[in-house]
Order: structure tokens, then C-alpha cells, then sequence
């Protein structure tokens, strides 16, 4: 069997509560967005696709070995892939810790990769996606209202290893995983 897999920070609920009082009242503004519910959000280290039941444990053990300083990331501002003329995806954008983000995710997929589970190749962008589109669609205005969310900061002092089960109402996540930079597993 396979699990569909990734590795991510997720903000505190403190962070997804405020986040999910600027999104609330925009859920229903634009038909053709599907706004992720606050149990989505996530800022993506690497996904790993599909994942045999024998490359589990191994990868468990990898990424419990990944390392390094807690940091101060901040969300703030907006984007969208692949552009805002065209957007599929509309994302919070990341300012402070971005470096240090693509560092945790540089070890991460390194990890994983000296075990068998190669992570996709996908250059990474930090951001922390807020909506999708049905059929791709201009959303520049939508980048000026992302924009005037207020600047959320938070400790990065850990990630987890999540699975992602595709349904027809969406994918649904469970945390496998949570390893702490301190290398302590982390229980939050």
C-alpha cells in the first residue's frame, strides 16, 4: 500500500485564528475561488507523493533527525501560481524566516531523499495557500485584499510529517509525525 505524503509547518492556532478572521467574511465574495478551511493550512517543506508502507518508518526515523534553530516566520502578503493573470492558486506570502523556511526544507528533502523518498523537485516558494481557482483566472484584485491582511509571526520550532487522503469533499490531513529542531518529539 501508499501514503500520500509532505512535510510542514503549521502555524499556531493563535496565527489560524486570526488568519481565519481576515478569510471568513471573502468565502463566498468569489464563486470561482474554493477557499481551504484553516485545518489546510500549511507551509509546505517537500511532498513526497506516494509513499510505500516499508519506506515509512525509514523516512519517520529521517526527518526525526532534521535539525537546527527555532525561528520567527512571518505571513504577510500575497501571491498566486503560476500568475496573477492566470492564477490556479492564491497564497499568503512569507517576509521574515523565508530564508531559514527554505533552509528547514532543503534538510527535509535531503533527508528523505538519502532514504529512497525523494521529495518532488518543485523550486520552493514559501507561502501558505489560501484558495484555488475551478479554471485558471485573473486574481490581482484578489492580491490587494491578501495584501491588506495583517502581518501574523510565529515561533517555527518544529514540522510534521502529514498524509494526505484525497476525497471527493477534498483531502483530508492527519499529522504521522511531529519532530521538533530541538530534536525532541514534539506533542502540540
Amino acid at each position: 500500500m501508499t501514503m500520500r505524503l509532505f512535510a510542514a509547518v503549521v502555524p499556531p492556532p493563535a496565527v489560524l485564528d486570526a488568519l481565519d478572521a481576515c478569510v471568513e467574511p471573502r468565502r463566498d465574495a468569489d464563486p470561482n475561488l474554493r477557499w481551504a478551511g484553516r485545518h489546510h493550512w500549511h507551509l509546505t517543506l517537500g511532498f513526497f507523493g506516494d509513499v510505500t508502507d516499508d519506506r515509512l518508518e525509514p523516512l519517520q526515523q529521517a526527518l526525526g533527525n532534521v535539525h537546527g534553530t527555532p525561528f520567527t516566520l512571518t505571513l504577510d502578503g500575497a501571491g498566486t501560481f503560476p500568475n496573477p493573470s492566470k492564477a490556479r492558486v492564491l497564497y499568503q506570502g512569507v517576509t521574515d524566516g523565508s530564508d531559514e523556511l527554505g533552509a528547514l526544507s532543503r534538510r527535509v528533502r535531503t533527508a528523505a531523499d538519502r532514504v529512497g523518498v525523494p521529495a518532488d523537485n518543485a523550486k520552493h516558494v514559501p507561502h501558505l495557500t489560501l484558495a484555488r481557482t475551478r479554471r485558471p483566472a485573473p486574481l490581482t484584485r484578489w492580491l490587494t485584499v491578501v495584501s491588506s491582511f495583517p502581518r501574523l509571526s510565529f515561533e517555527v520550532a518544529g514540522f510534521v510529517l502529514m498524509r494526505s487522503e484525497l476525497h471527493r469533499s477534498g483531502p483530508d490531513y492527519r499529522v504521522l509525525q511531529s519532530v521538533g529542531l530541538d530534536g525532541r518529539p514534539r506533542t502540540d
